[in-house]
Parts: C-alpha cells; structure tokens; sequence
C-alpha cells in the first residue's frame, strides 16, 4: 500500500483550497452569521467538488476534459454570474434576521454542502489545475489500481476539508466577540470582495487564456 500516494492527494487537496477566494469568503460569513457547522458543511462541499474534477483529471476522463474545452467561454460566463449574485446576496443579506431564523429554524447543513458543491462545480476549470499538479508529481492513475486511485482522492478530499476546518475553527473563536453592527457591516465588505474578486480572476482568465 503506498500511503506516498495518500500524503501527496492531501498536499494537492490543501494546495487547492489554501488560496481564499469568493467561496472560502463565504464559509467564513456562514460561520460568523450562524455557527461553526454551517461553515464547515459549506466547506466540505467546496473540497467535494474539487475531488469529482480531481477525479476527472486523475483518469484523464477525455470525453469530459474536451466538452469542458469546447464551452470553455460558457462555463467561464456561468461561473462569473453565479458569484456576482453570491456576492449580491451576501451584500444585501441581514444578519439580525439570519441569526433570528436560525434560532428559530435552524440551519439546513445539507443546504450548506450542497450551494458550495454546485456553486464549485459551476467552475470546471479547476480540473486543469489537477492535471498540472498531477503531472508535476507525476500521478498516472488507472481504473485497474482502484486502491491507488482511492488513496489518491482521499487524500485530496481529507486536504481541502482540513483546510476549511482550519479556517472556519478560527473564525468561530472570533465571532462571539462580534456585534449587530459588525457583522451588519461584515456582511456588505464580504460581499463586495466576492465580487471584485469573481470580476477580477474573470478577467484574468480572459487576459491570459486560461
């Protein structure tokens, strides 16, 4: 068993996850604005999502890497829209009225895991950074090894869903020392980010071709 295989798929998984860009943002807000778990659930969708376009880089999944190249403008377009009304909605979001409704409701973590996961998807570019990384490391996998495989993808998931507990851990320690006006506030400078940042990697991805 190459358990080599397993540390480098977490080093890939945390690699990916570490840069904090509109959807890390919104994990911390979704700690902050209700708890700790609604922020991690938010963040484990992230790391799913990474490992189902790990997937289709590590098996070089041919037919779905050429649809991904072909309506590459498409998904880019998508990908921009969702997070601008990400960041509008965040903007605009109330946080006496979230916390009142998540005292009165709860939260739906399965509703967390699932934005984050499709939000994440609508993004496939991503599986061409997996194919950079498994080439530097020079990762070959084969549906024939499903152990290494699995090692493989395992670990990338455990990376990116370590990171995001890391991060939403710390940003719970912080959020009870947070006031209405704070998080009101908060919530309207997140927001703008998510968007400067979608429009800004937008048209960095136009500039360089990506």
């Amino acid at each position: 068993m190459d358990f080599n295989l397993l540390w480098k798929g977490v080093v890939t998984g945390l690699a990916v996850s570490i840069p904090l860009g509109p959807l890390g943002i919104l994990c911390i807000q979704r700690t902050v604005n209700r708890n700790w778990k609604s922020g991690i659930f938010s963040g484990i969708g992230i790391a799913t999502a990474d490992t189902v376009y790990a997937l289709v880089a590590g098996f070089g999944l041919s037919i779905i890497i050429d649809f991904i190249r072909t309506y590459e403008l498409y998904f880019k377009l998508v990908g921009f829209f969702v997070l601008i009304l990400l960041g509008i909605y965040i903007f605009r979001s109330n946080p006496t009225k979230q916390i009142q409704d998540y005292k009165r409701r709860g939260s739906s973590h399965l509703q967390d895991f699932l934005t984050t996961f499709f939000v994440t998807l609508s993004n496939p570019l991503s599986v061409f950074v997996f194919m950079a990384i498994f080439t530097g490391y020079s990762i070959v996998l084969q549906f024939s090894r499903p152990l290494e495989a699995l090692l493989t993808f395992g670990g990338i998931f455990i990376g990116g869903s370590l990171w995001w507990f890391i991060i939403t851990g710390f940003a719970n320690l912080f959020r009870h020392k947070l006031t209405i006006n704070t998080l009101y506030w908060a919530n309207r400078i997140i927001g703008l980010s998510v968007i400067l940042i979608a429009v800004a990697f937008f048209i960095y991805l136009q500039t360089t071709g990506i």
